[in-house]
């Protein structure tokens, strides 16, 4: 039996809950999981997990070597990960999670990834709230704002840049805003994503101003606040990942120029852990690098 595996697949069982679960994760079938986990328990001579039809529990010897079996895998990745800087593949799967406008950056450019590194795989989770990085199993997630949870490991790899933005047809016959407070006169559609959505947040440098929209139309996704903007339902604050393009084309009007919306920080957060593998740290360090190649993303950049 191979111990780091059966490890591996006995803290992906715990992580995800379920040996199906696990099964999907580690790309195998559900019965090579169960496999895996009986062959453990016989090696150990004890039972790690209490199985019914309808859930699974750790035993208190299963809690016990939860911190015993991290350090061995750990320990196994970083030795994997030294042989491969001497010339091996950077292989395995990596999860991640990004919100919807970063998603679509990523998933544009994710192509470049997967050729440098043919053994490499990458699940990739498109949602505006939060995860249970642990509960989901999943490696990194880009979050935007600040990161409360002191329980992850954060890195900061950019700033957001947003717009607020309207159709020519919506403005025909209105006055624009001219401050942040003539906002609040107009109809608004709300991205409502984790925090409160309805306060709008505006910048120019030297005064930051926070308004309190009522919006007439609310959506838990950006994609659809961006067809609703083009269709000419209202103003919205949206990416300039999903509007920059149809604000040269004149589809839309950057509405507000001079006090735009504030920037948040992009951070990505994983799992508390001494050494990061090397497929998951291939995925941050190209995370890193693609944020970095956009002027509007990059650390460095300032309105």
């Amino acid at each position: 039996m191979d111990i780091v595996s059966a490890l591996q697949t006995f803290m992906r069982v715990v992580e995800t809950g379920s040996f199906s679960a696990a099964a999907v994760d580690l790309s195998l079938t559900q019965p090579a999981v169960s496999r895996q986990i009986s062959a453990l328990e016989t090696h150990l001579n004890t039972r790690l997990l209490h199985r019914t039809t309808s859930a699974l529990a750790l035993t208190a010897e299963g809690e016990q070597i939860i911190p015993m079996a991290l350090k061995v895998i750990e320990a196994a990745e970083a030795l994997s990960e030294t042989t491969c800087r001497g010339g091996g593949a950077v292989a395995g799967k990596v999860r991640l999670a990004l919100p919807t406008p970063l998603g679509l950056y990523v998933s544009d450019r994710l192509g470049v990834l997967l050729e440098r590194h043919r053994g490499l795989s990458v699940d990739l989770l498109v949602r505006e709230e939060p995860s249970d990085l642990v509960g989901e199993g999943i490696d990194l997630e880009v979050r935007l704002g600040a990161v409360s949870d002191c329980s992850l490991m954060c890195r900061r790899i950019g700033w957001t840049t947003a717009f607020l933005v309207a159709a020519p047809s919506y403005l025909q016959g209105r006055v624009a805003p001219e401050t942040p407070d003539d906002v609040t006169s107009h109809d608004c559609i709300c991205y409502s994503r984790a925090g409160n959505a309805r306060l709008w947040s505006f910048s120019n440098g030297a005064d930051d101003v926070t308004v309190r929209i009522a919006p007439r139309f609310n959506a838990s996704n950006s994609v659809a606040v961006h067809r609703a903007v083009l269709a000419g339902n209202g103003l919205a604050v949206l990416s300039h990942i999903l509007v920059g393009s149809e604000i040269e084309q004149g589809r839309l009007v950057n509405v507000m120029p001079e006090f735009p919306p504030s920037r948040l920080a992009i951070s990505v957060v994983y799992p508390s852990r001494r050494n990061l593998p090397l497929r998951i740290r291939t995925v941050l360090d190209f995370l890193i690098e693609i944020v970095g190649e956009d002027p509007l993303m990059a650390p460095a950049f300032s309105h």
